[in-house]
């Protein structure tokens, strides 16, 4: 089985990126269940439903988010009544929806958990390693995908050597750059420091590069961060090859490509 994990979608032009690469690379792969981390798409902070829907009639059998999970207020009114969106679930406080999710695959159950970390990351967290233990301990998954929405990559990898054998994989998302560190650890679960991002290749992050330059260079207090219409593109994802027998990860498959607008 193939499972697609698809970087954050930065705005309009994470969109057009997406819409131009995911059902290619879903066919090529043959890719049985997929993955958007969704938390950036809507002008770059949050998702509004129109977006989900957007994503959903691509074919995006689940959305994770992350720290921008509540930058738009309207996604308060459907994210209860969709388990196929999945928040962080170390939240110190209640929030409507669901931390992780379980998925039924043609009789494989496939679960997806999203985690934001804690180091150089604004705002406090419950207990990664706790909070996920509890899951763990009463997984009845054969796969578990998790979403580990965080800055340091050594936070990340220490988090997925932390799992040894509990988990399939663990996909960092947050710093909208590729690593090139994707692998099958030697405790069996596939990993990778940040999968990258769907958006403006001509950008910082996604984000238009003068805005970013005046405000984080030149120290412009009135400088606020853009997003462009329209760019070169670029998709970048990976492929989880499990095997259909002992549900462990095979192989992690790096996906990045650029598309030239126009």
């Amino acid at each position: 089985m193939n499972i697609l994990f698809v970087g954050d979608v930065v705005g309009k032009v994470g969109r057009k990126a997406l819409t131009q690469n995911l059902n290619f690379i879903q066919d090529k792969y043959d890719v049985s269940f997929t993955i958007v981390n969704g938390e950036n798409i809507t002008n770059g902070r949050g998702m509004i439903k129109n977006h989900y829907l957007f994503l959903k009639d691509l074919g995006v059998d689940c959305v994770t988010l992350g720290n921008h999970y509540k930058d738009k207020d309207e996604i308060k009114k459907f994210i209860g009544d969709n388990n196929d969106i999945i928040r962080p679930l170390n939240l110190l406080n209640e929030y409507p929806g669901n931390g992780t999710s379980l998925f039924d695959v043609d009789g494989v159950k496939i679960r997806v958990t999203n985690l934001l970390g804690s180091a150089f990351m604004n705002g406090e967290v419950k207990d990664i390693f706790d909070s996920i233990s509890s899951v763990i301990s009463e997984d009845e998954s054969d796969i578990h995908i998790i979403d580990f929405h965080a800055e340091a990559t050594g936070e990340k990898k220490a988090f997925a050597y932390s799992l040894k054998s509990t988990v399939t994989a663990v996909i960092g998302t947050h710093t909208h750059v590729q690593t090139r560190d994707a692998q099958i650890l030697n405790t069996g679960v596939a990993y990778i420091s940040d999968v990258g991002m769907c958006g403006s290749y001509n950008s910082v992050l996604g984000d238009e590069i003068n805005s970013v330059v005046n405000k984080i260079i030149h120290h412009d207090e009135t400088s606020r961060f853009k997003l462009l219409d329209d760019d070169d593109s670029v998709f970048s994802a990976v492929v989880i090859n499990v095997d259909d027998f002992s549900f462990t990860a095979k192989e992690i498959i790096p996906i990045y490509i650029i598309n030239k607008k126009g």
